[in-house]
């Protein structure tokens, strides 16, 4: 899976937006170099609980595998300086400071182009480089509140709720790597490096895809509907004898299927429910039907009875359930690491399977600074006497 084999990242960033997409190039084989604060580092090596025995975060772990640490004082111009001399040896630099700190830390795209015009940089922040709220502090909630994700979860008539995942965050990492990928394709064409400003509102927003578009041409903006869908029927979860599960008749090709799966001939020859537009249009009439008819028998039933019929469906499952599934399993999602101090410790894997590789190779997170006097011996050509110096002045850890 190395997709990015040669290709080294200098990574600033904290949190999680920004670690987590760095993630996503180290397991495709980028050398990830985490650049962190010599004075206890990134933040999330202590968010919790949960907790190791060891008190290493369950948080960090998840998200900063495949990395070395290297620990450099960047207030310092020493410390600047021992930065620029990366960014010589570098092909991406990944950061996820306010705008304007890099800038203030003499290591902006500017400075470091000077010293490598081929670097690309990438910055992630709440709103972006430029615009009113480019000073406003951000996570994951105020983006999904701001970026119209809350509005569209939970129950119609509930109070506002977050989505369960953390997209907000997630997204920006998402779409930080594909822009990494997309720069270093085009500095391979044209030899030039790039400046990236990506905004976790802006990619907040361009999620809001159909949902937008819906809006400018009804001028309807939609909210919340549970699990339901504004354009679809049925669709959305419903409660069993036992449980829950999820149908999603997306078209009128799953509908004759359905009724079969729900012995209900009757609603096939239903005038009012003959297309998905006549469906939307008796949800009201169809909904309690369905509601009491899913209620007669178990979900293991219904998902056998809906699938055979090659209707979508599926059942509800927890974290817990996801992790055991044999799909989820079969296909590498579930895999180990190697821990140091706790042995063989369970991770996820990578939705990337390259050349029919299903397993990824997985390197537990480092230790604050395991990898300093290396990275600079290595990559920026440091003798032991500079590295001791710069330790002693503590620019370095």
């Amino acid at each position: 899976m190395k997709l990015f084999d040669g290709i080294r990242v200098l990574d600033l960033s904290r949190m999680l937006a920004g670690p987590y997409g760095s993630m996503l190039l180290a397991d495709m084989g980028a050398d990830v170099i985490k650049i962190e604060d010599p004075d206890g580092g990134d933040p999330m090596r202590v968010m919790g609980p949960p907790f190791l025995p060891d008190g290493e975060s369950a948080y960090f772990l998840a998200i900063n595998r495949n990395k070395k640490s290297i620990a450099i004082e960047l207030t310092k111009p020493e410390g600047r300086d021992v930065f620029l001399d990366l960014v010589r040896h570098a092909d991406v630099v990944w950061e996820n400071f306010r705008p304007g700190v890099m800038a203030k830390l003499g290591c902006d795209y500017e400075a470091m182009s000077r010293v490598n015009p081929r670097i690309v940089h990438c910055a992630i922040s709440a709103y972006g480089q430029e615009g009113p709220h480019r000073e406003l502090p951000a996570f994951d909630l105020a983006l999904q509140a701001r970026g119209g994700a809350m509005s569209l979860t939970g129950e119609p008539g509930r109070p506002p709720v977050r989505m369960g995942l953390p997209m907000g965050d997630l997204a920006g990492g998402m779409f930080g790597a594909f822009a990494v990928a997309g720069a270093l394709l085009r500095r391979e064409r044209t030899g030039r490096g790039a400046s990236l400003d990506l905004a976790l509102l802006d990619c907040q927003v361009s999620l809001l895809t159909y949902i937008a578009q819906y809006y400018w041409t009804d001028g309807k903006a939609l909210g919340p509907a549970g699990s339901g869908h504004s354009s679809v029927m049925p669709y959305g979860a419903y409660a069993t004898r036992d449980g829950h599960l999820i149908i999603a008749v997306f078209n009128d090709r799953f509908w004759q299927g359905f009724c079969h799966a729900m012995e209900k001939a009757e609603w096939e020859r239903d005038p009012r429910f003959a297309t998905n537009r006549d469906r939307l249009t008796h949800r009201a009439a169809l909904e309690p039907l369905l509601v009491e008819t899913f209620a007669t028998r178990p979900t293991r039933e219904w998902l056998d009875r809906l699938n055979g019929q090659g209707v979508p469906a599926a059942p509800i499952q927890r974290v817990d359930q996801v992790l055991a599934d044999e799909q989820v399993r079969y296909r590498a999602m579930v895999t180990d690491m190697q821990h140091p101090v706790h042995g063989r410790v369970p991770t996820l894997g990578t939705p990337i399977k390259v050349d029919g590789e299903l397993k990824l190779d997985v390197v537990p997170p480092a230790r604050l600074g395991q990898h300093t006097a290396d990275v600079l011996r290595d990559v920026a050509g440091y003798d032991a006497a500079r590295i001791e110096a710069l330790r002693h002045a503590g620019v370095i850890r």
